[in-house]
């Protein structure tokens, strides 16, 4: 089976830029497709001059979010190389080595798993998959400060679940992915309702549906230089308010929220939202 590698810039050309650059040279990828997000920047324009063989840049109609984006891109993938794995990759994505990818690789080849994903090294944590807690947990991490307290006990794995060479777990980052064309086209691709965030929860959701396991590789590592471009181009209220709307949608759609608990996801979100309106305008006054 072919493989395919799936990068998706948005205003980040150099980070898409250097990882290209890492993987051009792999023997295991037979095709690069690079999805611009509909940049506002020259991103497209940049990424067009490159000169890689295996290359290929194309460019959204309009940014309808990171979902809508790998769609797209598994799209033109498939329709190149027709039944085939994908590798899912964020801009600011660093890989050591060829021997990594052939090791997931050969993880995604057993029949009941659907997505693989490596262990993330971001600022200096492990990013190795959550679990999915319920919808009144999720009001509970809304709160700050409760937030801190629990999320630790509820949300991550102990230490010790990850002591063999592949884990099982609920959920995985989306950052850095593989899946394989047919797992895709069964779930029928990502759910391109929410722009950002809670697209692990969403796709996770979707694989749990046709029995398949998401398994993370507690023996590769991957660095992401996380929320590069989120960073670069959201501001903090604004993430705050993307991230709240995506996750309603999740509880709603895909993890059984009743009307009583989308009410207090509501309620503990927008009690959130005054405190950093609060928070931002103290200190802006104080800047000033």
């Amino acid at each position: 089976m072919k493989t395919g590698f799936l990068i998706i810039n948005y205003n980040d050309v150099e980070s898409t830029k250097t990882l290209i650059d890492n993987i051009k040279n792999y023997s295991v990828i037979d095709e690069i497709v690079v999805v611009d997000n509909k940049s506002t920047d020259d991103s497209f324009k940049e990424l067009k001059k490159l000169k890689v063989k295996k290359l290929k840049v194309i460019c959204s109609k309009e940014n309808k979010g990171y979902s809508s984006a790998i769609n797209l891109g598994c799209k033109e993938l498939i329709k190149d190389l027709d039944t085939c794995n994908i590798f899912v990759s964020n801009a600011d994505i660093i890989i050591d080595k060829e021997e990594d990818l052939k090791k997931l690789l050969n993880t995604i080849s057993k029949k009941d798993i659907g997505v693989v994903a490596p262990t993330i090294l971001e600022r200096g944590n492990l990013n190795r998959g959550w679990k999915n807690i319920s919808p009144l947990m999720e009001s509970m991490l809304n709160l700050p400060y409760i937030h801190r307290l629990i999320r630790k006990k509820y949300v991550f794995y102990k230490e010790e679940y990850y002591k063999g060479n592949t884990s099982k777990v609920d959920i995985v980052s989306g950052c850095f992915f593989l899946m394989n064309s047919e797992t895709l086209e069964e779930i029928d691709y990502l759910d391109e309702n929410v722009f950002l965030y809670y697209e692990e929860n969403i796709l996770a959701s979707k694989i749990h549906k046709i029995n398949k396991q998401i398994i993370v590789d507690n023996k590769v590592t991957v660095i992401h230089n996380h929320s590069v471009t989120i960073d670069k181009n959201l501001n903090k209220i604004k993430k705050y308010k993307m991230q709240k709307k995506s996750q309603y949608y999740f509880e709603k759609n895909y993890n059984n929220a009743n009307k009583l608990e989308l009410a207090l996801l509501k309620v503990t979100a927008f009690i959130t939202k005054l405190i950093l309106y609060a928070y931002y305008y103290i200190l802006d006054l104080l800047r000033n």
